[in-house]
């Protein structure tokens, strides 16, 4: 067989085995809850007095509750983000349990998220 029928024979196998892996990073917006997230992030850290912390947990929280309730996974750092809220609120039994969400979810997060439960443990 010759050298460039090959390679033309590998084009055809190869583009329709690539086209799925081409979908699957492409996810649409709604594969996540987003709830109030994006905002509460940026309020907290473009206007950090405008939202206390009991007001970001309690709208994260419900978030959450919405999240479950249309079986829909929350993005990646909503835990850890609210777990470091709980963190800021003394509540470090609820932000061990946040931080230890983040790990499960996105396993990406284990080193930093590891620090963070360390941080726990120190104070």
């Amino acid at each position: 067989m010759e050298a460039g029928k090959t390679v033309n024979i590998l084009k055809w196998l190869l583009v329709p085995l690539a086209i799925p892996v081409l979908f699957t990073g492409c996810q649409s917006p709604d594969t996540y809850y987003w709830g109030h997230y994006e905002n509460l992030v940026y309020v907290m850290y473009a206007k950090p007095d405008k939202v206390p912390p009991e007001e970001q947990a309690e709208v994260m929280e419900a978030d959450l509750q919405k999240a479950i309730a249309a079986n829909k996974p929350v993005p990646p750092g909503f835990h850890a983000q609210l777990g470091y809220v709980y963190f800021q609120l003394g509540k470090l039994d609820l932000a061990q349990r946040e931080f230890t969400a983040e790990k499960k979810q996105v396993p990406e997060s284990t080193i930093f998220m590891d620090r963070m439960l360390a941080n726990l443990v120190k104070k």
